[in-house]
């Protein structure tokens, strides 16, 4: 039997990284996706070589030629995730190789090369393993890295056929709390114009297509005085799917939490299906299946609907306080079910209680 070695990160340091004091004032304050590390990791592909030139570098721009094929045909996918500082100071990331798959999917489906999971796992260890010191102490709050890995297509070419040229590159961003002001209940826009993805189209995939279509939406809600936009299904207009970039979840009176199937244009989110597993194991019955709009509706007017919440690993998890359409709208109470689920998921993410699950990876 032979074991696997990870793929070398050659390292070249930037001369003019940020100096102890700089990080530290950056880490005081951090906003979400605002300031980036001193360096980011990179990875080379053509259609004839494969992978190669793995390394991490200075950050900054990318040269990329005008006709590359991600200007032209979106030909671009990316992940979300977070690095952990726990109180040994070691650092953790939260199931990557769930990360690590899902971008495979994504440019299965955006006809991009998949980056095998030890490549993708190593990038993510030389990256913090060179700029921990990004990483914030939980002791200043809710903070974390945010880690963001994407591909995009770099070939110069305009004729319409999938690139034979990609680059892979992850950046580094100090987060607090993704909604400032702390926990509280946001109103959701009912999107009745757009449609965030169709069966056959790119809603499983993380790319920016999706949320660059998703924009137009938000903007509506914001208008309309509501904080996100909740997408219903492209072909009857009646299925609750997810909103722009969080999957939801409905609790009722009786404890049983019911959340949107993975329909084909629903993304599977990894705060998702953690969270389902951890609901189970507190005694929620937990349903997935379609959920309609109508029963949204109805059940939060007459308070069967206990409570409502959304889900994301910026946001880990928002409580809905409140649904706004044309001519009408509906609120929600409660918060309890969210508030747990929610503290016992970023303490098994702060390693501040024993990870039984064996979700945590350690980067350094």
């Amino acid at each position: 039997m032979t074991t696997q070695t990870a793929p070398t990160f050659t390292v070249e340091t930037r001369p003019d990284a940020a100096t102890d004091e700089q990080v530290a004032e950056l880490l005081a304050n951090p906003a979400f996706g605002a300031k980036f590390t001193d360096h980011m990791a990179l990875v080379d592909w053509t259609q004839g070589g494969g992978w190669a030139n793995p390394r991490v570098t200075a950050y900054g721009p990318i040269p990329l030629e005008p006709a590359a094929s991600v200007f032209h045909y979106g030909q671009e996918i990316f992940e979300g995730m977070k690095a952990y500082r726990h109180a040994d100071g070691s650092i953790w990331t939260f199931r990557p190789e769930i990360n690590a798959a899902r971008f495979a999917r994504s440019a299965r489906r955006l006809a991009l090369p998949e980056l095998p999971e030890d490549l993708f796992l190593e990038s993510l260890r030389a990256l913090v393993e060179l700029d921990q010191r990004w990483v914030p102490d939980q002791s200043l709050g809710e903070v974390s890295l945010y880690l963001r890995p994407f591909m995009i297509a770099t070939e110069q070419a305009l004729g319409v056929r999938p690139a034979n040229r990609a680059l892979y590159c992850v950046i580094a961003s100090p987060a607090g709390a993704y909604f400032t002001g702390g926990l509280k209940p946001v109103s959701i826009w009912l999107s009745e114009d757009y449609v965030r993805a169709a069966p056959g189209g790119t809603g499983t995939a993380k790319c920016g297509g999706n949320y660059g279509a998703s924009l137009a939406a938000q903007a509506e809600g914001i208008e309309n005085g509501c904080d996100q936009v909740a997408f219903l299904d492209a072909v009857e207009q009646k299925w609750v799917e997810e909103l722009g970039g969080m999957n939801l979840f409905f609790c009722y009176k009786d404890g049983t939490i019911v959340t949107p199937e993975l329909s084909g244009t629903i993304l599977e989110g990894v705060t998702r299906s953690s969270l389902i597993e951890l609901a189970r194991e507190r005694g929620h019955e937990v349903v997935e299946r379609r959920y309609s709009i109508g029963e949204w509706k109805d059940d939060a007017a007459s308070g069967d609907l206990a409570e409502v919440f959304a889900c994301g690993t910026a946001a880990v998890i928002t409580p809905v306080g409140r649904l706004k359409w044309r001519g009408g709208e509906v609120s929600m109470g409660g918060g309890e079910i969210a508030e747990s689920l929610r503290n016992a998921l970023l303490d098994i993410q702060y390693g501040r209680v024993e990870d039984t699950h064996g979700w945590m990876h350690q980067l350094v």
